[in-house]
């Protein structure tokens, strides 16, 4: 999944949205991550070869853990060898232009032919399995009329079955004007034969320079601490003259544009926010109009420094409106400027001349100096009108009160059991212990081929959840990385340890519309050919995995891409989902988006995922459900809410299928998640909760774990435990004279036990989905 946001550039700000991965530089700058990619996982397979080591001796950095002998090259090329191409050593080049950063020496790998080409060493023995390791490089690159690239350090691993698995560690953009830093993880299961660390990346001709390499235990994080919040003034805006009662005092133009106070606007406040706020306050009718706009980012603005919070969740509501002149839709974006860094606080796209509500949400995690808030978007001489512009802290467990209402309605059946007996004795009095094992609601997480390797991930999956997806392994770019060149072998050993652990599976994913998830040799084909190729992916993958995969992702995000789209023709997307169904009737059919849900994305707002649905199905696609992947930061409820309410308008059931929150703080990252759980389970439209994996270093997004490298269950991680917990239910008493007992319980499956003065029995039954009340027989 990549990230696009309309631009703004002004004279005041140049704000640069840049995607990176989770690794720091010493020259870039520290980005804030507005989301990794879901689809990026750890454990990425490379085509690579492997070069002979050398065995001579080195020696460990004094007074350090690093693995890596020689680490600075003191003792010249010891332990180090090339990758297929040549490596040197260095005290300077460029006539003493270039110099080490650290030590008096670094080190070239030259010659380079391939992008694998790289510098190795073998640490085998060194590393330990189940541990993890931080891995640091000081890096940069030299020649090839190439700027900047990218540097990857990766591991190669050889199990004792001689089978070779490649570990992407980090990837950094190194530039050929300074050093760099490279910084990574990771984590091996097992012990293994061999293990190798490289770099790599470079275009051929390129060489690559590195100073220094760490690889050492990483070090444990100090025990977090839960953010304290006092005096949090839920639902108070902090919007000055939001109403425009006074005018517009408080507000000014954010560049040469004017300012006018005019009547007619709606008076209810927009529906998200009243469902926050749950009160039904009204609005004067008064909204500040924008003319003279000279560019898009023109627009109201006002100073709220010092207004907010640490670690509060703010939500941001408003009516938005455009005026005439405009020939295309036009996007309106409530933003935020802190200390220079944009924020997002809500998009909508505009066609017409109604008012639309603008909602959205975020949070801060260090107190900044100065914040504006501004509204921005529409083309220049396109007018502009704002009305009830509101940003206020969300009580979330105020909310949590009414979830668990509507999940009692819901997710909960009225049970009867009847118990009858051939004995002369009465069952009446008996005591009745009724304790739920399994709730049978679609609770799920990513997996990898790898990851399954961990014996106490395994552990913990198989113990918690009850589908699974695959990260990588079923993807075209995976199964078919070459023309021709076939690896169903993942996905196989995948699925038999499905089976073999009682775990439903998605399919995930037949194809991707977005272009650079896409393979070289496919992209390279013409229309005739990829037609054919295409034809062939959905022959060869639905017809082997007929019957095994419950789900499949036709057609992953194809509101964020377009590749099959564009060549083939608009038909070619309904055609994917018929031949799926014509090869597997037996699995449902799933698009897939990301954003739907949190009003930071105009391209996949809830409206225009519900157009595209309605048109392939038009087209003759059987679209069987709706995949939200829920990839998302700063959750609240009512806009989540609210977005499951009109996609659930189409009547197809809905499930999360990515699900991930990521805070570095754990116990914000829990608060986040158990909003995103609660708003889930609480939806009638809401059949299935897959969560985009749950342990650290074998998930994409950074900081969305809940259990750690080594085992530890964090904050996050007992709060999803906590939410399980919950929600199953117990019940204890007698049964009465009727001979029955009832109560009210979650589907699913259930143990009772029954004990009296003469009899102690022990069984199972299953509660079934259904509204009315459910009779069980139960013969003693």
């Amino acid at each position: 999944m990549e990230i696009f946001f309309f631009s703004l550039v002004s004279h005041l700000f140049l704000f640069v949205l840049y995607w990176v991965f989770p690794v720091e530089s010493v020259f870039l700058p520290n980005l804030p991550a507005l989301e990794t990619n879901p689809s990026f996982h750890i454990f990425d397979q490379i085509v690579s070869s492997v070069c002979t080591k050398s065995t001579r001796k080195g020696h460990l950095a004094n007074g350090s853990n690093n693995i890596i002998l020689n680490p600075t090259f003191e003792d010249e090329l010891s332990n180090w060898s090339g990758k297929g191409c040549n490596i040197l050593l260095h005290e300077s080049m460029e006539d003493g232009k270039i110099l080490p950063l650290y030590g008096k020496f670094f080190a070239s790998a030259t010659n380079r032919t391939r992008s694998w080409n790289g510098i190795e060493q073998e640490i085998t023995g060194r590393v330990r399995p189940k541990l993890a390791y931080e891995v640091t490089a000081i890096v940069r690159i030299y020649g090839g009329n190439v700027a900047d690239a990218n540097i990857q350090a990766t591991l190669w691993v050889q199990s004792q079955d001689i089978n070779e698995q490649y570990i992407k560690i980090a990837i950094s953009q190194a530039t050929d004007k300074g050093w760099v830093q490279l910084q990574g993880k990771f984590l091996l299961n097992g012990s293994p034969l061999k293990v190798i660390i490289f770099l790599e990346g470079p275009p051929p001709g390129t060489d690559i320079l590195i100073n220094r390499l760490v690889v050492k235990h990483a070090e444990k994080a100090p025990p977090p601490l839960r953010p304290f919040m006092k005096n949090e003034a839920f639902g108070v805006n902090i919007i000055e003259n939001s109403n425009i009662d006074d005018g517009i005092n408080g507000w000014f133009p954010l560049g040469n544009c004017s300012l006018n106070m005019e009547f007619g606007s709606p008076i209810e406040l927009p529906s998200m926010a009243r469902n926050s706020l749950g009160m039904q306050e009204r609005l004067s009718g008064r909204y500040i109009l924008v003319t003279n706009r000279a560019d898009t980012w023109m627009g109201p603005a006002q100073m709220i420094s010092g207004k907010l919070k640490l670690y509060l969740t703010y939500q941001v509501s408003a009516w938005v409106k455009i005026g005439p002149g405009s020939t295309s839709p036009q996007i309106v974006n409530v933003a935020l400027s802190i200390d220079g860094n944009w924020v997002n606080g809500g998009q909508v796209e505009i066609n017409n001349e109604s008012w639309h509500e603008v909602g959205g949400s975020f949070r801060i995690d260090k107190q900044p100096s100065n914040v504006m808030v501004y509204i921005q978007g529409p083309a220049a001489g396109v007018d502009l009108m704002v009305a009830g512009l509101y940003i206020f802290p969300v009580d979330r467990r105020a909310r949590f009160k009414l979830l668990k209402k509507q999940t009692d309605k819901i997710r909960k059946r009225d049970l009867i059991l009847k118990f009858s007996s051939s004995k002369a004795n009465n069952v009446s009095g008996a005591f009745v212990k009724v304790e739920q094992i399994q709730n049978s609601f679609p609770f799920g997480s990513c997996i990898t081929r790898s990851s399954i390797d961990n014996e106490d991930l395994v552990r913990f999956l198989v113990k918690n959840f009850n589908w699974v997806v695959f990260g990588n392994e079923l993807k075209w770019s995976w199964t078919e990385p070459q023309q021709g060149n076939f690896n169903y072998k993942d996905a196989d050993e995948l699925l038999d340890f499905c089976k073999n652990n009682n775990l439903e599976v998605r399919g995930h994913c037949i194809f991707w519309e977005v272009e650079y998830a896409i393979q070289p040799w496919v992209q390279g084909l013409n229309k005739s050919d990829l037609t054919t190729a295409v034809q062939n992916r959905l022959t060869d993958l639905v017809t082997r995995y007929k019957g095994k995969f419950r789900h499949y992702d036709v057609d992953n995000e194809m509101l964020h891409g377009s590749f099959y789209k564009d060549r083939l023709g608009k038909d070619i997307q309904a055609t994917m989902f018929r031949t799926s169904h014509q090869l597997d009737p037996s699995a449902t059919l799933f698009v897939n988006d990301y954003h739907i849900e949190d009003g930071s994305d105009v391209r996949s707002s809830p409206e225009e995922y519900i157009r595209q649905i309605l048109d392939l199905q038009r087209q003759g696609a059987p679209v069987g459900a709706i995949g939200l992947q829920g990839h998302i930061d700063s959750p609240v409820g009512p806009i989540v809410s609210s977005a499951l309410d009109k996609v659930g308008t189409l009547g197809l059931p809905i499930w999360f299928t990515e699900l991930d929150v990521s805070s570095a703080n754990e116990f914000i990252r829990a608060d986040d998640l158990e909003v995103m759980l609660r708003e889930a389970f609480a939806h009638p439209a809401v059949e299935g909760i897959i969560l985009w994996g749950f342990w650290e270093l074998y998930m994409s997004r950074e900081n969305a774990h809940l259990v750690n490298a080594e085992g530890k269950i964090n904050a996050a991680g007992k709060r999803y435990l906590a939410l399980k917990k919950e929600w199953l239910s117990r019940a204890r008493g007698y049964i009465d004279v009727q001979g029955e007992f009832r109560f009210r319980g979650f589907y699913g499956t259930y143990n009772i036990e029954i004990n009296s003065p003469t009899m102690k029995i022990n069984g199972t039954f299953v509660v079934d989905k259904g509204e009315s009340p459910l009779a069980i027989n139960i013969y003693l």
